[in-house]
């Protein structure tokens, strides 16, 4: 044989056993597959891959849309940490029936997807995570072996006078919201999708960190799918560390709603990516902008909470009249002359404000994008824009505008143009308390 066929051979030869050990790591071998060495035939006795696990979550039905993407967070870093051990998937909440969530020509807004308001892709980069539907394509039905009831101990939280860390499973302090049908299954709430049951329901006491429920999920139950119903009763571990914020980056809205919000920005506020140095990287692990980078649009963007928020909050909660006094200031003492105005005002309250505020824009949704959209996509889009913005000036203790000083950061504004918030009519300079900065960690 000639010395290149020769060479062509063992080249081959070295290629399939590369392919067999490629194989045989990634899991693709049977159980017993033959292997061969020098004298010695035998089996190999190889361990068959355990099936991954499945976390489900929900939250206290009263709890509003920027609070559950809290406890999304919350919830994905305890997957990060499971994932150390075992292989779980985080299979996300439906949404819909939110307090809220009353605008939207869709009433029902039920059985909505996350992706209808964030990229998926994206929250894959941290964690693994499916739809509720592709949980039922998977399993094979809408059936959950478990679900963990949390709530607080009967005792308090600091009955030794001083905060420990604890997961028990306990007697339920009321009575529950789930109840066995005549099959045994425990039936309620499951977001709209009837077909949905538990298998075995119980109430853990819970005061701990997320990351506290590693141990119990690993090694107090074999169970492959567990639901833990009212998970903001636990904590984030390490709130605004890297991994809260790996996390929070990886929360990417969706494109179809970015660009709805980038379309209206370049209509009617004379904003783009380009000019207001807010380009964004497809990959979030990578974009990481040094504060002070993003310019923003040539335009002040304020969020005034009305409604139930302003009657419960009246003390941080300006008069429409003062609300418009700050923003006439700010636009004075920023030189911009659009302002941008994300509310849940009612429509006459809207009327006031415009006339009291000259060059005032909102984004208005037709009823085809109410129905498309929906309250959670219209919020975003808003959310979206004021991001965007030269200066921001949001609501006291609303987790809404805490949202957007977290997008500008992640964008790369500066701390001073982000965490501002409107002071009530009357309040002191030190009584109007501005936000504390949460600066990105990577």
């Amino acid at each position: 044989m000639a010395a290149g066929g020769f060479q062509r051979v063992v080249c081959l030869a070295l290629f399939l056993i590369f392919v067999d050990l490629l194989a045989f790591v990634s899991g693709d071998y049977e159980v017993d597959q033959q292997i061969f060495q020098p004298g010695i035939q035998g089996t190999l006795k190889v361990a068959a891959a355990k099936p991954r696990r499945y976390l489900l979550y929900d939250v206290n039905p009263g709890e509003g849309f920027n609070l559950r993407r809290d406890v999304y967070m919350r919830m994905a870093n305890l997957v990060k940490k499971l994932q150390d051990q075992e292989s779980w998937v985080l299979v996300l909440p439906p949404w819909g029936r939110l307090y809220h969530w009353k605008s939207s020509m869709d009433k029902q807004q039920i059985k909505i997807p996350w992706s209808a308001f964030f990229d998926l892709e994206s929250l894959n980069r941290h964690i693994p995570v499916i739809e509720f539907e592709d949980y039922i394509k998977e399993t094979g039905s809408a059936e959950i072996d478990e679900m963990w009831y949390l709530q607080s101990y009967k005792d308090g939280f600091f009955k030794t006078g001083k905060w420990e860390e604890k997961v028990d499973e306990r007697d339920c302090n009321d009575p529950p919201v789930f109840r066995q049908d005549e099959s045994g299954h425990y039936r309620g709430w499951f977001w709209g999708y009837d077909e949905a049951y538990v298998l075995k329901f119980k109430c853990v006491s819970a005061q701990a960190n997320a990351g506290l429920m590693v141990k119990p999920l690993t090694t107090n139950t074999t169970a492959r799918s567990i639901m833990i119903n009212r998970a903001e009763v636990l904590l984030h571990d390490a709130y605004g560390q890297t991994g809260y914020w790996d996390a929070r980056r990886s929360m990417r809205f969706s494109k179809e709603l970015r660009l709805v919000g980038n379309e209206f920005r370049s209509k009617y506020l004379n904003s783009t990516d380009k000019d207001d140095k807010t380009i964004m990287w497809e990959d979030w692990r990578t974009f990481k902008p040094a504060v002070g980078t993003a310019k923003g649009g040539p335009y002040l963007a304020v969020h005034l909470r009305r409604g139930d928020f302003a009657r419960s909050h009246s003390k941080n909660v300006p008069s429409l009249q003062g609300a418009a006094k700050q923003i006439r200031e700010i636009m004075k003492e920023q030189k911009l002359k659009k302002v941008y105005l994300a509310t849940d005002a009612s429509d006459q309250e809207v009327k006031e404000i415009k006339k009291m505020v000259t060059g005032l824009v909102r984004y208005k949704p037709t009823k085809e994008e109410l129905i498309k959209y929906k309250d959670g996509g219209i919020a975003i889009i808003d959310q979206w824009i004021c991001a965007h913005a030269r200066y921001f000036i949001g609501t006291a203790l609303s987790t809404f505008s805490f949202r957007i000083h977290e997008e500008r950061s992640i964008l790369g504004f500066e701390p001073k143009t982000t965490y501002n918030r409107l002071c009530a009519d009357n309040q002191s300079v030190e009584e109007c308390e501005q936000p504390s900065q949460w600066p990105v960690v990577y």
